[in-house]
């Protein structure tokens, strides 16, 4: 099944759990949250999570773009009747899936996109791929430049594509005339079907290329240069353009999207683009003020200065120490928590007893 035909079936508002007049914003911050909840690398030998993840991630492929989600919009608004034949009948596609004949013609013809040209089939654009990436939390905070190792369909390197073996061409299909179908009219209904002579592409190979077997292309590993903007969360996608599976028939590429997880980090954590820090502190330095270190990511310290009173749990503020992405700067927040100790000394005790007893003697 096509993902234009899923459009017809599939609610992508509903699988991400938000309105369908909501803004971009709202869409990728839902997909973000229900990403990090269902990503496989939380989720560890859970089918249910593993589709769930696929499903919000299928969702956001559409939803996410803007062009796509007007077309998905329109689609669902239209829905299959929008596709008439000749003369107010109605034009059916019995391909069943076989490549030249799926309901993506159809789409192309409303949204005023024909893909045929008069010589065959026009050009098909490339399936996208999805790979998942897991980083450190200090790259996802300063960004990187890493090596993908990707295994999914490429061009076949012998015959360039197209399916045919060196030194050959594919010829133009005598059945369809290079149309890839053939119509059956009856009345007011047109049916229309893969051709049988040549399943759809609209062109024959008399000698397959021996390194693809006709198809053009061939499953192998690759590499792909990515670079990770700095500031990356979890459920995020970056999308390499043109470097997913490649097109059929002189069509473009499809894209390549990194889905990233972030690790966990021992002493940070992280809330948007601030990053988040506890500090123990002693009960004499919150009581009295003070001045006290503060560990940064990048290995450093800075200074905060406590005010007398400070209270455990209270929440402070060290600009610009967070993360530093694309015009915008986070801070760094600093959580005190005031450390009680679990072992006194006989001067220890003796000198908290005597605050208890001064405190005590104070008017409430």
């Amino acid at each position: 099944m096509t993902a234009q035909r899923e459009w017809f079936e599939k609610d992508y508002y509903a699988a991400l759990g938000v309105a369908q007049n909501a803004s971009q914003k709202d869409v990728t911050k839902a997909y973000r949250r229900l990403a990090r909840k269902y990503h496989p690398d939380a989720n560890p030998n859970n089918a249910a999570a593993e589709e769930r993840f696929k499903e919000i991630s299928a969702a956001y492929d559409v939803l996410g773009d803007e062009a796509r989600r007007r077309e998905y919009d329109e689609v669902r608004r239209l829905g299959p009747s929008a596709f008439g034949g000749p003369g107010g009948g109605f034009r059916f596609d019995t391909g069943g899936g076989a490549p030249g004949a799926d309901i993506s013609d159809l789409l192309s013809e409303m949204f005023g996109r024909g893909r045929r040209g008069q010589g065959g089939v026009g050009p098909r654009r490339g399936a996208d791929v999805e790979v998942g990436l897991t980083l450190d939390f200090a790259d996802a905070v300063r960004g990187l430049t890493t090596t993908l190792h990707v295994t999914s369909e490429a061009r076949c390197d012998g015959c360039g594509g197209s399916g045919a073996a060196p030194g050959t061409s594919p010829a133009r299909c005598t059945r369809c005339q290079g149309r890839g179908t053939v119509e059956d009219n009856q009345g007011p209904f047109a049916f229309s079907s893969p051709c049988p002579a040549c399943q759809g592409r609209g062109v024959t190979i008399d000698q397959p290329c021996p390194g693809c077997r006709g198809t053009g292309t061939q499953t192998r590993p690759r590499e792909v240069r990515v670079r990770i903007p700095a500031g990356v969360d979890t459920g995020q996608r970056i999308r390499l353009k043109g470097r997913g599976a490649p097109g059929r028939n002189g069509g473009p590429a499809g894209d390549l999207f990194v889905v990233c997880q972030v690790r966990p980090h021992p002493t940070f954590g992280r809330d948007g683009d601030h990053l988040t820090v506890r500090v123990p502190v002693s009960y004499a330095e919150a009581a009295l003020g003070a001045e006290v270190p503060v560990p940064t990511l990048d290995g450093t310290s800075v200074t905060l200065r406590l005010r007398p009173g400070t209270q455990s749990g209270s929440r402070h503020r060290v600009k610009g120490r967070g993360i530093r992405a694309a015009r915008r700067e986070g801070d760094l927040i600093v959580t005190v928590d005031v450390a009680v100790p679990t072992r006194l000394g006989d001067a220890e005790r003796a000198a908290i007893e005597h605050l208890a007893e001064v405190t005590e003697a104070i008017p409430r």
